[in-house]
């Protein structure tokens, strides 16, 4: 059924005329993406170029204006591969073989305004699989559903309805970012390349995972401390979602690249999963109902500000600078979504100190050793203090009972 649908799109997409418009829902933008014919869309690889393309021409069919480079919907950025996975990736002029080249997808609609709101969700995934999968058994197609095809559905149908809408209060352009995998390379790229003047952008909302609403309906709302109307907004706004706010503009997606250069952002997630960087991020696995409410929401917070002009923005904490280092792990996949007391376990990885211990998902641990655990951070900062070899006990909260368990580290 997959590969049916697939070939309607492709048919739809690359024949269809003006005068035959073709309807596509977001559970059709996913299953496209997300099929077995990208191969996992790798930033450079044909997968990737495919990807670009029917990003490329969804822009053209909604009635986007071109904004990449000369007057196309692409902005391509060339680097030279990391031997170190430390290193820092460096971008490069085109014509060098060793290189690899990404593809922006950049469409604009004008209002007429001074300011523009970009709103952006990268499309590139991991092929097959490679340094950033948690898939150990050899190369698998990563098809990346929630990761991050749901953003960009929701980007795709947001330009169709923004243009739809009464709020012209600002201009709106629409980026589908490549590279961002690989350490954030195509926003980076582009805030340094921008195809608008970027002191002209107003904010930045970025979706990166935003296709698994959960039955609590949680919803991660990270930069809300990049403007002093942040928290407010997003407060009016919501009549939906249990949200989890974090202040910080800093983080492993698109938004950082814009926060860098002093822009307010926001950055909505749905949270990890068990599936996360694992060939079984699939298309069926959605909430394609949860992704159209968060839609609605994004469009009330641009209501909410159309009439406000240019934001103020301003500096958070770098939360990231905070975290400490570990020699070691527990092994378990943290709820960035949970706003209760202790580090609630999403997931535990085979083998490692927390299953051998039979910790379990839904476990909320709240003392490790003679540390209380309240979040997140008190989390990271008792795991620093371990090393290798090193025994403890570990007490959680399992379904309201209190339970202690022996942990003996590993190292990571």
């Amino acid at each position: 059924m997959q590969k049916i649908i697939f070939t309607i799109l492709l048919f739809a997409f690359f024949s269809c005329t003006k005068e035959r418009p073709v309807t596509v829902s977001m559970k059709d933008d996913v299953v496209f993406l997300a099929s077995d014919d990208m191969q996992g869309r790798e930033t450079g690889t044909e997968g990737e170029r495919k990807a670009a393309s029917y990003i490329k021409n969804r822009f053209s069919t909604i009635g986007l204006t071109p904004m990449g480079n000369d007057d196309t919907y692409f902005q391509t950025f060339s680097f030279a591969p990391k031997n170190d996975p430390h290193g820092e990736v460096r971008f490069r002029e085109s014509g060098n073989d060793t290189l690899i080249t990404g593809t922006n997808v950049i469409g604009y609609w004008n209002n007429n305004s001074d300011n523009t709101i970009v709103i952006g969700a990268h499309y590139d995934h991991l092929g097959l699989g490679g340094e950033g999968s948690l898939h150990r058994d050899g190369e698998v197609i990563h098809n990346g559903a929630d990761d991050n095809a749901s953003g960009v559905a929701i980007m795709l149908h947001l330009a169709q309805e923004l243009q739809e809408d009464i709020y012209k209060g600002n201009n709106y352009l629409f980026i589908g970012f490549s590279g961002e995998e690989m350490g954030l390379l195509g926003s980076n790229y582009f805030t340094k390349n921008a195809t608008i003047d970027l002191s002209s952008v107003n904010y930045m909302i970025n979706m990166d995972m935003v296709g698994r609403l959960n039955e609590e309906r949680t919803l991660a709302v990270h930069g809300v401390g990049t403007s002093p109307l942040w928290s407010q907004t997003v407060f009016a706004a919501n009549t939906d979602f249990k949200l989890a706010e974090h202040e910080s503009g800093v983080g492993p997606s698109d938004h950082t690249s814009f926060y860098l250069n002093d822009i307010p952002v926001l950055h909505l997630f749905t949270g990890q999963h068990e599936d996360y960087h694992k060939p079984g991020d699939d298309s069926e696995k959605l909430n394609y109902e949860g992704m159209e409410s968060i839609k609605k929401y994004i469009k009330d917070i641009i209501a909410e500000l159309d009439d406000n002009g240019k934001i103020k923005f301003t500096k958070t904490k770098d939360e990231s600078s905070a975290v400490p280092s570990f020699k070691v792990g527990l092994g378990v996949v943290p709820d960035y979504l949970f706003s209760g007391k202790g580090m609630r376990i999403d997931g535990v990885s085979e083998g490692k100190a927390a299953q051998n211990a039979g910790l379990q998902k839904g476990d909320i641990v709240i003392k490790m050793g003679d540390s209380t655990v309240v979040d997140m951070m008190s989390y990271m900062r008792v795991l620093s203090t371990f090393d290798g070899g090193d025994k403890t006990t570990v007490i959680i909260d399992r379904d309201g009972e209190k339970i202690e368990k022996d942990i003996e580290f590993v190292k990571d």
